[in-house]
C-alpha cells in the first residue's frame, strides 16, 4: 500500500484562501484525491479548521458549511489522534524545535509513518530537512464533481487571510 497523505488545516482551509493562487492550488489536491483513501487529517487539526471558520459571521459559516459536511461525508479522510510516540517524536526530534507545537505533532506522526504532510502553510513551506510538500499550483480553476461544485462555489462568501493558514 502506498504511503499515507496527512494534510493540515492550512491545506483543508486553504480552498478558502483571499489568494486566488493558493486556493484554486489546495482545491486542486482535493479534487484529485477525492477517492484516495491514504489522506488523513489529524484530530486536532480539523478541529483548527473549525476554530478558524468560528472567527467569521454566522452569515459565513452557513454558506461554508453545507460544502464541509459534505466534502467531509464522501472523501475518504482518515482522521487520527496522536499516540504516544508522536508525544515523543514532537517533542524529542530536534529538527521539529521552534515549530508550534500543533505543527510538531503533525510532522512527528508523518515521520513515525513513513508519511508527507502537504501543506499551505507558510512555515513548513521551505523545511527540507522535514517530510513536508508545499501543495502544487495549478493552472485554471481545478472542479469538483458537480453536485460539490454547487455547493463549493457559494462557499467561497467565506475567504481567509493567507496569513491565518
Amino acid at each position: 500500500m502506498a504511503s499515507e497523505i496527512f494534510i493540515d488545516a492550512a491545506l483543508f482551509m486553504g480552498m478558502h484562501s483571499q489568494d486566488d493562487d493558493v486556493r484554486r492550488a489546495c482545491k486542486g489536491f482535493f479534487a484529485r484525491h477525492l477517492a484516495d483513501e491514504r489522506v488523513v487529517l489529524n484530530q486536532e487539526q480539523v478541529g483548527k479548521c473549525d476554530a478558524l471558520v468560528w472567527l467569521y459571521g454566522r452569515e459565513e459559516q452557513d454558506a461554508y458549511y453545507p460544502f464541509m459536511d459534505v466534502l467531509h461525508t464522501d472523501m475518504k479522510i482518515q482522521r487520527i489522534g496522536y499516540e504516544e510516540r508522536d508525544l515523543r517524536t514532537a517533542l524529542e526530534n530536534e529538527s521539529l524545535a521552534g515549530l508550534p507545537m500543533h505543527e510538531r505533532l503533525l510532522v512527528a506522526m508523518a515521520i513515525n509513518r513513513d508519511a508527507t504532510v502537504i501543506t499551505a502553510g507558510p512555515r513548513l513551506r521551505d523545511r527540507e530537512d522535514l517530510p513536508v510538500s508545499f501543495v502544487e499550483p495549478v493552472d485554471g480553476e481545478p472542479e469538483f464533481p458537480e453536485y460539490l461544485e454547487r455547493l463549493y462555489e457559494p462557499s467561497l462568501k467565506l475567504r481567509v487571510n493567507p496569513r491565518d493558514l
